[in-house]
């Protein structure tokens, strides 16, 4: 798999030691969404879904900017007329099946937040599971200041992870969280400098590619899960995904690596 590439129109893949890189690539529209880019954004998380190689997903952008939301030049025409665009049936179409995606993989996704994440580029970075901020990093919910609620799962996640009264206000202003409000708030996992960004997403993808693969799809699973499940619910889940990996290689493995006292070689099974 080492060394491996592909690209689309708008989204660069990279394969590496079971990690998938995907790069937003518009630097010059601040990796603003287009439809091609979700299109190829969709198309990159499936194929990486369905690489029984793949590990763990990187999500960064190319350029100063993560990405900067929806790219307005596309809907310039309809609102021109005084005709706004059916901004549901674009949900539906092109954000929503990207982030289920996203929540349905399962490899772990990092996200490389490398600028300015603002409207649905938050919500794209919202929609990780981790994510490493540069120091120029930003996240933003401007769509108040369009006159619109975030879309594109902003509500479903922000609250999660900031908690509801802070959620409220970052929506409600608008305003740009810089990168260390957002390490305070907890929306990211921690900032490093911009020159070490893809390093230390990296070195965090490869210690979670070194994992059982089949147990950090199931402790994936799980914690999702638990954002919405009840407590005796959850606790029969987790019996059920530790019946399921006792029986995996990997499991035997890293037994015996415990008691001979050496690392652990996971196959993945």
């Amino acid at each position: 798999m080492s060394g491996e590439a592909r690209s689309y129109a708008t989204v660069n893949v990279a394969l590496a030691e079971h990690i998938c890189t995907i790069t937003l690539n518009r630097p010059e529209r601040f990796n603003a969404c287009s439809r091609q880019l979700m299109a190829d954004l969709g198309e990159a998380l499936s194929a990486a879904a369905a690489d029984g190689d793949v590990r763990v997903v990187i999500l960064t952008g190319a350029g100063s900017a993560f990405c900067s939301g929806q790219d307005l030049a596309e809907l310039k025409d309809s609102y021109a007329q005084g005709e706004p665009p059916e901004l549901a049936r674009i949900l539906h179409e092109r954000y929503n099946p990207v982030i289920e995606r996203m929540g349905a993989m399962r490899q772990p996704i990092i996200g490389a937040i490398n600028g300015i994440a603002a409207g649905a580029g938050c919500s794209l970075a919202l929609a990780c599971d981790m994510r490493l901020a540069s120091e120029s990093a930003a996240f933003m919910e401007a769509f108040i200041n369009v006159g619109l609620a975030p879309d594109a799962g902003s509500t479903y996640f922000l609250p999660r992870l900031i908690g509801h009264a802070a959620a409220m206000e970052m929506c409600c202003t608008g305003r740009k969280i810089e990168a260390d409000e957002a390490l305070r708030r907890g929306l990211v996992n921690r900032i490093v400098p911009a020159d070490r960004l893809m390093d230390e997403a990296m070195s965090l993808a490869r210690t979670i590619a070194s994992k059982s693969a089949p147990a950090i799809a199931a402790t994936r699973r799980l914690l999702n899960q638990s954002l919405t499940a009840s407590l005796d619910w959850q606790l029969a889940s987790e019996a059920e995904a530790q019946d399921t990996l006792a029986g995996n290689a990997d499991h035997l493995e890293g037994v015996m690596a415990f008691i001979e006292k050496r690392k652990p070689r996971f196959k993945g099974r």
